[in-house]
This record gives C-alpha cells, sequence and structure tokens, in this order.
C-alpha cells in the first residue's frame, strides 16, 4: 500500500524516536563517502539553535508513534573517551530535517533532507534515515558524517544499525581518530556493541597529496581484516602488509598495536639495531611493563658481536608523595674485559614526608671505570650516590646526608675516595630587627671515613650579622659582621715537609666587610643605560689555614667574576681566605626597550691585597697583591646573535689565563653554536689546562629537512676529538634520521670508533634502526 501523504513537520523541532534501546546512538560506526582525507577531529557536536528559515514552516498534524515535545532539548555528552561513550536510551534524541513523514501502517519514520541528530553529544548528518519499528532496523544513507564525543570524525555511505543499536552493518566506511589517523574499509560490521571488524581495511596517519589525493601515501597498512575492539583498546590486523609509496615492503599474518585512547600498554616495542667499529653489530629488543598507571617499565635485551650481551632496565614510578626514576644494565662475554659481568645503577628518589621535611636518594655505581663510557651512557669523571633528608620552615633549613664516591678517571689511587657519614647543615636568616639588621647562623657537621687514607671530623659554626640601607645619594650598602668557628679531629693526615698529623685542630676566624654599589641609569627614547660601580672591603686576621686543617673540600679554587666579590673565594669551608682585601669593579649595560630588544653588557674587577696570602696558588691568580682581572662581556643585538666572552688577564701584562666565549648565532634556516675554552695550568690543581673548541651548525633545510654537523677539537694538540653528521627528514607520519659519528680518543678500552646509523620512526606505530659499522 501506498504511505499515506503527510505535511512535513518543522525541522527544529526536537524529536524522540520511538522504541529507541541499546546502549548506541545512530552511526557509531564510520566512514567517507565525501571523504576528506586531510581533515581532523573536531570538538564535540553541539546542537544548533533554531533557525527562522527552518522553524517557518508550516507544521503539519502530530505524527502517530512520534512525540514532538519543545521540551526535548540537548543533554550534555558523555565523557569523552570513556564509559559514557555508550548509548543512554533514556536521553532524548533531537531530529531536524527539511522532510518528515511516518507510515502508521508499515511503522516507518523517514527524515530526508539535511538531516541532523544529536544525541549524547553526538552529532549523526545524513541524506536520508528510515526507522523501521516492526524489524528494529535504523537505515541511514548518503553523505553520512557522525562526530564522536571524542572528536572523531566518522564517514560512510551506507549505514543499517540492528539489535537494539548493539549491532550494525556499514559500507564504505572510513574514520579520522583523534590522533589525525585514518582507517577505511570496503565494509565493516559491529557486533557486541564495542568490536568492530573492518573488510579489507587500510590505516594510514600520512596526509594525502592535495593535488592528486589517489596517489598512495607515504605508508599505509592494509589487511584483508582489522579489528578495532574498544573493549581492549587494541587493533589488530590479520593478513596484514606495509606499502611505501604503493609498493608492498613487509607482511605480517598478524600485527596490532593500541588504539589512539591508550596512552600506555604493556607488549614488544620496536627493535633497534646498528652499531660501531668498537662494539661491532648491536642489536636491542626493548620490552614494556605498563605496571599501574603510575608505574612503569623497560627491559632491553642487548647484543653485540664484539663486546658481550645483556639487558638494560628502566623504571618509572610517581607516587602520592614521592617518584623513583632509575636505570640499570648488566653485560657480559666482552672479551676485552675478560668475559665478566659488567654493570650500572642510576636511580633517583625523590619522597615528600610531611609539609615540612622530604628525603631523597642518588645511586649512581658502575662496575668498572669504562663500561659507562663504552656501552653510550652519561659518564662523567666521577659517580656520587647520596642519601639524604632535609627539612624547609620559614627562615630555617636543615639537611642531613651521606655520600659515597667513585673516580672513574683511572689516576686515584685504590681506596681514597672518601664516605661522607653523616653531613649536617643547618641555616638560618632571623628576622629584621630594629636596626634593619638580621642575624645569620650557618652550622656544618661532617663525618669523612676512608679505607686507606687521612679521616676528618668537623664541627663549623658561623654566626653573623648584616644591615642592608640605602645612602642619601641613592647607592647601595650593606654591612656584615661574622665569626668563623672550626673544629677538627683528624687520623694519619699527610702533610708536605711534615710527620703525619692525628688529633684536634681548630680555627676562629672574625670577619667583616663593608659592600657598596652605586647603580646610575640614563634613559633613553629607546634603550636604558646603566652603569654601576662596586667596591667591597673585607677584614679578616692573616693566615687562618695550618697544616693541622685538612683540605677535602676547597681543593680547587676558580677565581672568575663570579665569585670576586665573595666573602671567601674558596668554595668549600676547609680553607678560608684570610687578610685585609679590597675587591673592586664596574658594570655596564645597555638595554633595549620593547619585544626582542637587545642588550649589551661588560663588567671588569680586580681584587687588591697589601699582603700576599700563601694560600693561594702559584697560577691562580690571587697568589699576588693585585689580583688578575676577571671580566665578563655580553652582546646580544637581537634574538638571532648572542655573545658571551669571560676572561682573566694576568694584571701586569695583560697575557690570557682564561678565555671562554660561547657564540649562538642566526635563524632556524642556518643557526650557528661555538664554544672555545682556554684554561692556563695552576699549581697544586688536579685537572691540568686545555684548549678546546666545540662547534655545530644546524639548518632548517625546509619544512621536512633538517641537517646539522658537529665536532669537538683539542687545540693544545691540534687533534680532533670528535666529530658528528645529522639528516633529518620529518613530516605528520614519519621521521627519518641519518647519523654518523667518528671518535678519535681513546681510554683504556674505549678505542676510537666510526658509526653511521639510520632510524625510520613511523609515527603511532613505532621506531626501527639500522647502522653500519666497522668502517
Amino acid at each position: 500500500p501506498t504511505p499515506p501523504a503527510t505535511a512535513p513537520a518543522p525541522a527544529t523541532r526536537p524529536v524522540d524516536l520511538p522504541a529507541v534501546s541499546g546502549d548506541k546512538p545512530l552511526g557509531t560506526l564510520w566512514y567517507p563517502g565525501p571523504f576528506d582525507p586531510n581533515a581532523g577531529p573536531t570538538a564535540p557536536a553541539a546542537a544548533p539553535a533554531e533557525t527562522p528559515g527552518r522553524a517557518a514552516r508550516p507544521a503539519g498534524p502530530a505524527l502517530p508513534g512520534v512525540a514532538q515535545s519543545p521540551t526535548s532539548v540537548r543533554q550534555p555528552g558523555p565523557t569523552p573517551g570513556g564509559k559514557g561513550d555508550k548509548f543512554d536510551a533514556d536521553l532524548p534524541v533531537q531530529l531536524n530535517a527539511d522532510e518528515m513523514s511516518y507510515d502508521q501502517e508499515q511503522g516507518i519514520i523517514t527524515a530526508s533532507g539535511n538531516v541532523e541528530v544529536y544525541h549524547g553529544g553526538r552529532r549523526l548528518r545524513a541524506d536520508a534515515i528510515t526507522y523501521n519499528q516492526k524489524t528494529d532496523i535504523v537505515s541511514a544513507s548518503g553523505n553520512i558524517e557522525l562526530t564522536e564525543p571524542t572528536g572523531e570524525r566518522i564517514f560512510a555511505d551506507v549505514m543499517d544499525i540492528t539489535g537494539a543499536f548493539r549491532d550494525a552493518v556499514v559500507q564504505s566506511i572510513g574514520v579520522i581518530l583523534t590522533d589525525r589517523s585514518r582507517l577505511a574499509a570496503v565494509s565493516a560490521r559491529r557486533s557486541d556493541e564495542t568490536v568492530t571488524a573492518f573488510s579489507k581495511g587500510v590505516y594510514s596517519p600520512c596526509n594525502l597529496c592535495k593535488t592528486d589525493p589517489r596517489r598512495p601515501p607515504l605508508w599505509q597498512i592494509k589487511a584483508v581484516r582489522v579489528i578495532h575492539d574498544k573493549d581492549k583498546q587494541t587493533i589488530e590486523y590479520r593478513d596484514a602488509w606495509m606499502e611505501v609509496f604503493g609498493i608492498p615492503v613487509a607482511y605480517t599474518p598478524y600485527f596490532s598495536h593500541p588504539d589512539p585512547t591508550v596512552k600506555r600498554k604493556t607488549g614488544l616495542l620496536a627493535p633497534s639495531w646498528g652499531g660501531s667499529s668498537d662494539l661491532g653489530y648491536v642489536l636491542q629488543v626493548p620490552y614494556f611493563f605498563n605496571v599501574s598507571p603510575t608505574q612503569d617499565a623497560t627491559v632491553t635485551a642487548l647484543a653485540t658481536t664484539k663486546a658481550g650481551s645483556g639487558g638494560i632496565v628502566e623504571y618509572r614510578g610517581r607516587y602520592q608523595k614521592g617518584r623513583i626514576d632509575a636505570t640499570g644494565s648488566v653485560v657480559g662475554g666482552d672479551t676485552d674485559a675478560g668475559n665478566d659481568l659488567r654493570g650500572h645503577i642510576d636511580a633517583k628518589g625523590l619522597f615528600d614526608i610531611n609539609d615540612t621535611w622530604r628525603w631523597g636518594f642518588d645511586a649512581n655505581r658502575a662496575s668498572d671505570d669504562t663500561y659507562t663510557r663504552r656501552y653510550g651512557f652519561d659518564s662523567p669523571s666521577f659517580l656520587e650516590s647520596r642519601l639524604f633528608a632535609e627539612g624547609f620552615r620559614r627562615r630555617n633549613y636543615f639537611s642531613a646526608n651521606a655520600y659515597t664516591f667513585q673516580d672513574l678517571r683511572g689516576t686515584g689511587e685504590s681506596g681514597a675516595e672518601p664516605y661522607v657519614m653523616p653531613m649536617l647543615d643547618y641555616n638560618h636568616v632571623g628576622e629584621p630587627d630594629r636596626f634593619g639588621g638580621q642575624t645569620l647562623l650557618d652550622v656544618n657537621m661532617l663525618a669523612l671515613t676512608r679505607s686507606d687514607g687521612s679521616d676528618t671530623r668537623r664541627l663549623s659554626i658561623r654566626p653573623g650579622w648584616q644591615l642592608p640601607f640605602m645612602g642619601p645619594l641613592g647607592d647601595a650598602y650593606k654591612l656584615t659582621f661574622a665569626l668563623n668557628a672550626d673544629l677538627y679531629h683528624v687520623d694519619e693526615l699527610d702533610r708536605t715537609g711534615k710527620p703525619q698529623f692525628t688529633g684536634f685542630a681548630h680555627r676562629v676566624m672574625p670577619l667583616a666587610m663593608f659592600d657598596w654599589r652605586y647603580p646610575l641609569v640614563r634613559p633613553g627614547n629607546s634603550y636604558n643605560q646603566v652603569i654601576e660601580p662596586i667596591m667591597v672591603a673585607v677584614y679578616s686576621p692573616n693566615g687562618g689555614n695550618p697544616t693541622s686543617i685538612p683540605n677535602e673540600d676547597s681543593k680547587e679554587l676558580e677565581f672568575d667574576d663570579t665569585n670576586l666579590f665573595s666573602p671567601n673565594k674558596f668554595a668549600g669551608l676547609d680553607r678560608v681566605e684570610g687578610g685585609a682585601r679590597l675587591n673592586y669593579g664596574v658594570k655596564w649595560g645597555v638595554y633595549g626597550k620593547g619585544e626582542n630588544a637587545g642588550s649589551t653588557s661588560a663588567f671588569v674587577g680586580q681584587s687588591f691585597r697589601p699582603r700576599r696570602d700563601s694560600t693561594f696558588a702559584t697560577g691562580s691568580g690571587l697568589d699576588e697583591k693585585f689580583s688578575d682581572f676577571v671580566g665578563r662581556v655580553r652582546v646580544s643585538p637581537g634574538p638571532l646573535l648572542n655573545v658571551l666572552y669571560r676572561t682573566r688577564v694576568d694584571s701586569d701584562n695583560l697575557t690570557p689565563k682564561r678565555n671562554e666565549v660561547g657564540l649562538t648565532a642566526g635563524p632556524p634556516a642556518l643557526n650557528l653554536t661555538g664554544n672555545y675554552v682556554f684554561i692556563r695550568p695552576q699549581t697544586g690543581s688536579q685537572f691540568p689546562g686545555r684548549e678546546e673548541l666545540s662547534y655545530s651548525a644546524g639548518s632548517r633545510l625546509n619544512r621536512y629537512w633538517r641537517a646539522s654537523v658537529a665536532g669537538v677539537t683539542d687545540l693544545e694538540t691540534s687533534d680532533t676529538r670528535s666529530l658528528s653528521a645529522r639528516l633529518i627528514y620529518e613530516n605528520e607520519c614519519l621521521i627519518f634520521t641519518t647519523n654518523a659519528t667518528r671518535t678519535f680518543f681513546q681510554d683504556r678500552d674505549v678505542k676510537p670508533s666510526d658509526q653511521i646509523t639510520f632510524s625510520v620512526v613511523f609515527k603511532t606505530l613505532g621506531e626501527v634502526h639500522t647502522g653500519i659499522s666497522g668502517l
């Protein structure tokens, strides 16, 4: 029978579809007829306001079985990505269309012409939608587009939904996922509400060619069958192959990866392989463990052809009141090391006890001196391990530390590394008194032990009082009085030209300091000019460093612009600067106004003492009455150029004793970086002099290509220490990197090596490395 003719229903009136049930709204499945592959995810849909044009249509009689309630408005949508995605039959459905009809005899509701359905944060658009009440089938056709609450955009040509919206069959389906990757198939079938099986599917995060969208993307995965399980949050491929520029390059009968809603998931990560002429070929196979939402670990199997095999473990934990980050490794079968097991650990932890106290640890240890350097881990000269607790309250600070050290240089004596257990520090800054001054108190307790060598116990108390005030001319003053009181007990202290000392030693050193600064500003139209003379006068008794007091924390002295005005230029407590001295200098700067304005600044200073202090070693820059000049110049006319120069020159003949130059210049199209260091050797220092140049150049060649080169040169011996080059290609779905590295230095079993590596990162899937060694 011919359906009875009905007048068009007002499209803007909210409509509740009858007998709606199940857990999914219309069109939970997806794909493009008019599929724009370059489009991205969108915000959750919102029902439009009624427009006068559509609302002005004459209203026909109420359709039987269709409730037309002006109160049935769009309800708040579910939480994106959560269980709220499921269909709630109790929520009303708002339906807009140019025309609607109802065949009461056949039980068919038909909506056509710019059909829009809103429910629970979803928006469905189609040319036509019909609902058969007798068969419980909802059919949509023509230019179907569904926007999910998560922002996914879903397209299809034909969609049939049955079983109370739990099952569906879709033709020509496509999805733009939340990470902008795309999934399309000839057809798809949904069952049990959350599992969708795609037939002859293809997946790719790559954009299609704008001029020829039919060309294959850079890479894609095709499969006879693709299964998306929303409960398991996985996408599985059966009989899958990868294509690069449309050419098949790899096949697997089964492959899976997490869907875009997954941040972390336990499973095998992409292996990497490469190598060097020192290690040979290297294979690493990592496995990721998602221990909990706040903890994870990565275990990597490691194999080399020349340096044994083993594994690497990384652990990361975040807790309610703390965190742990740890890395450890073990390698065996290295013939250069006698096939002994080698390894290392690098772990850090920090935990809050309450609002005042916290504790933590740093654990750094290696099986031998060269292990970390040879296998590519961070390799400083010393490894420091620490267990500590500290507290902060108002103007007070307290810390308790225990230290152990490992010397990796290979030049120290066995057993000479100290054990510090404990070292206690307390610092207090008082409230301003009625004169505006503040009391100061620093207390330190130290117990240092060696298995072979001298032992030290120290108690240091340093009270003080300081008074800052301003002068009538705008100059700034600060007056400080302090006392350094130290008590030591030492065992078997070696002394040059004297027998070993065991027993107590003490030191009491009063100190008075007067600090004066007079900043002067000259404003300009486009810049401000500042000049500031500085003078700091310090007096304390001469001497104060008898041979019965050990030197554990002040062995190295670097005199430069950063400590010129310090009351004690030594870094630690075991050595003090005695006698009268006058430190003076001047700062000057020009600072531009406005965004990206440039600046130029300079500083030069010197120290004078009427009596030489033998505590300072020859070459330290402080061993004469007039010290070396120290200075600093920074030139930064804009964001594209920054030059920093620091120096220390002889006061008699202006011969450089230390020069440091740092340069950064250029836009991203060509960025240059250089660092030059010259340090003249200093008597008594454990570190020899050096003259070194490190440099790099990087360029963003275009939108996709970047290149860089870098090197380190020892200018004392005119030897190149290392050279490297890198070429990178990156777009929306791929990163390709080529690295070439050559090292020329040798440190025991760490030999000069050459290495070339190629790495390919398939975004959203994983990473693959290849390498060539032994060049």
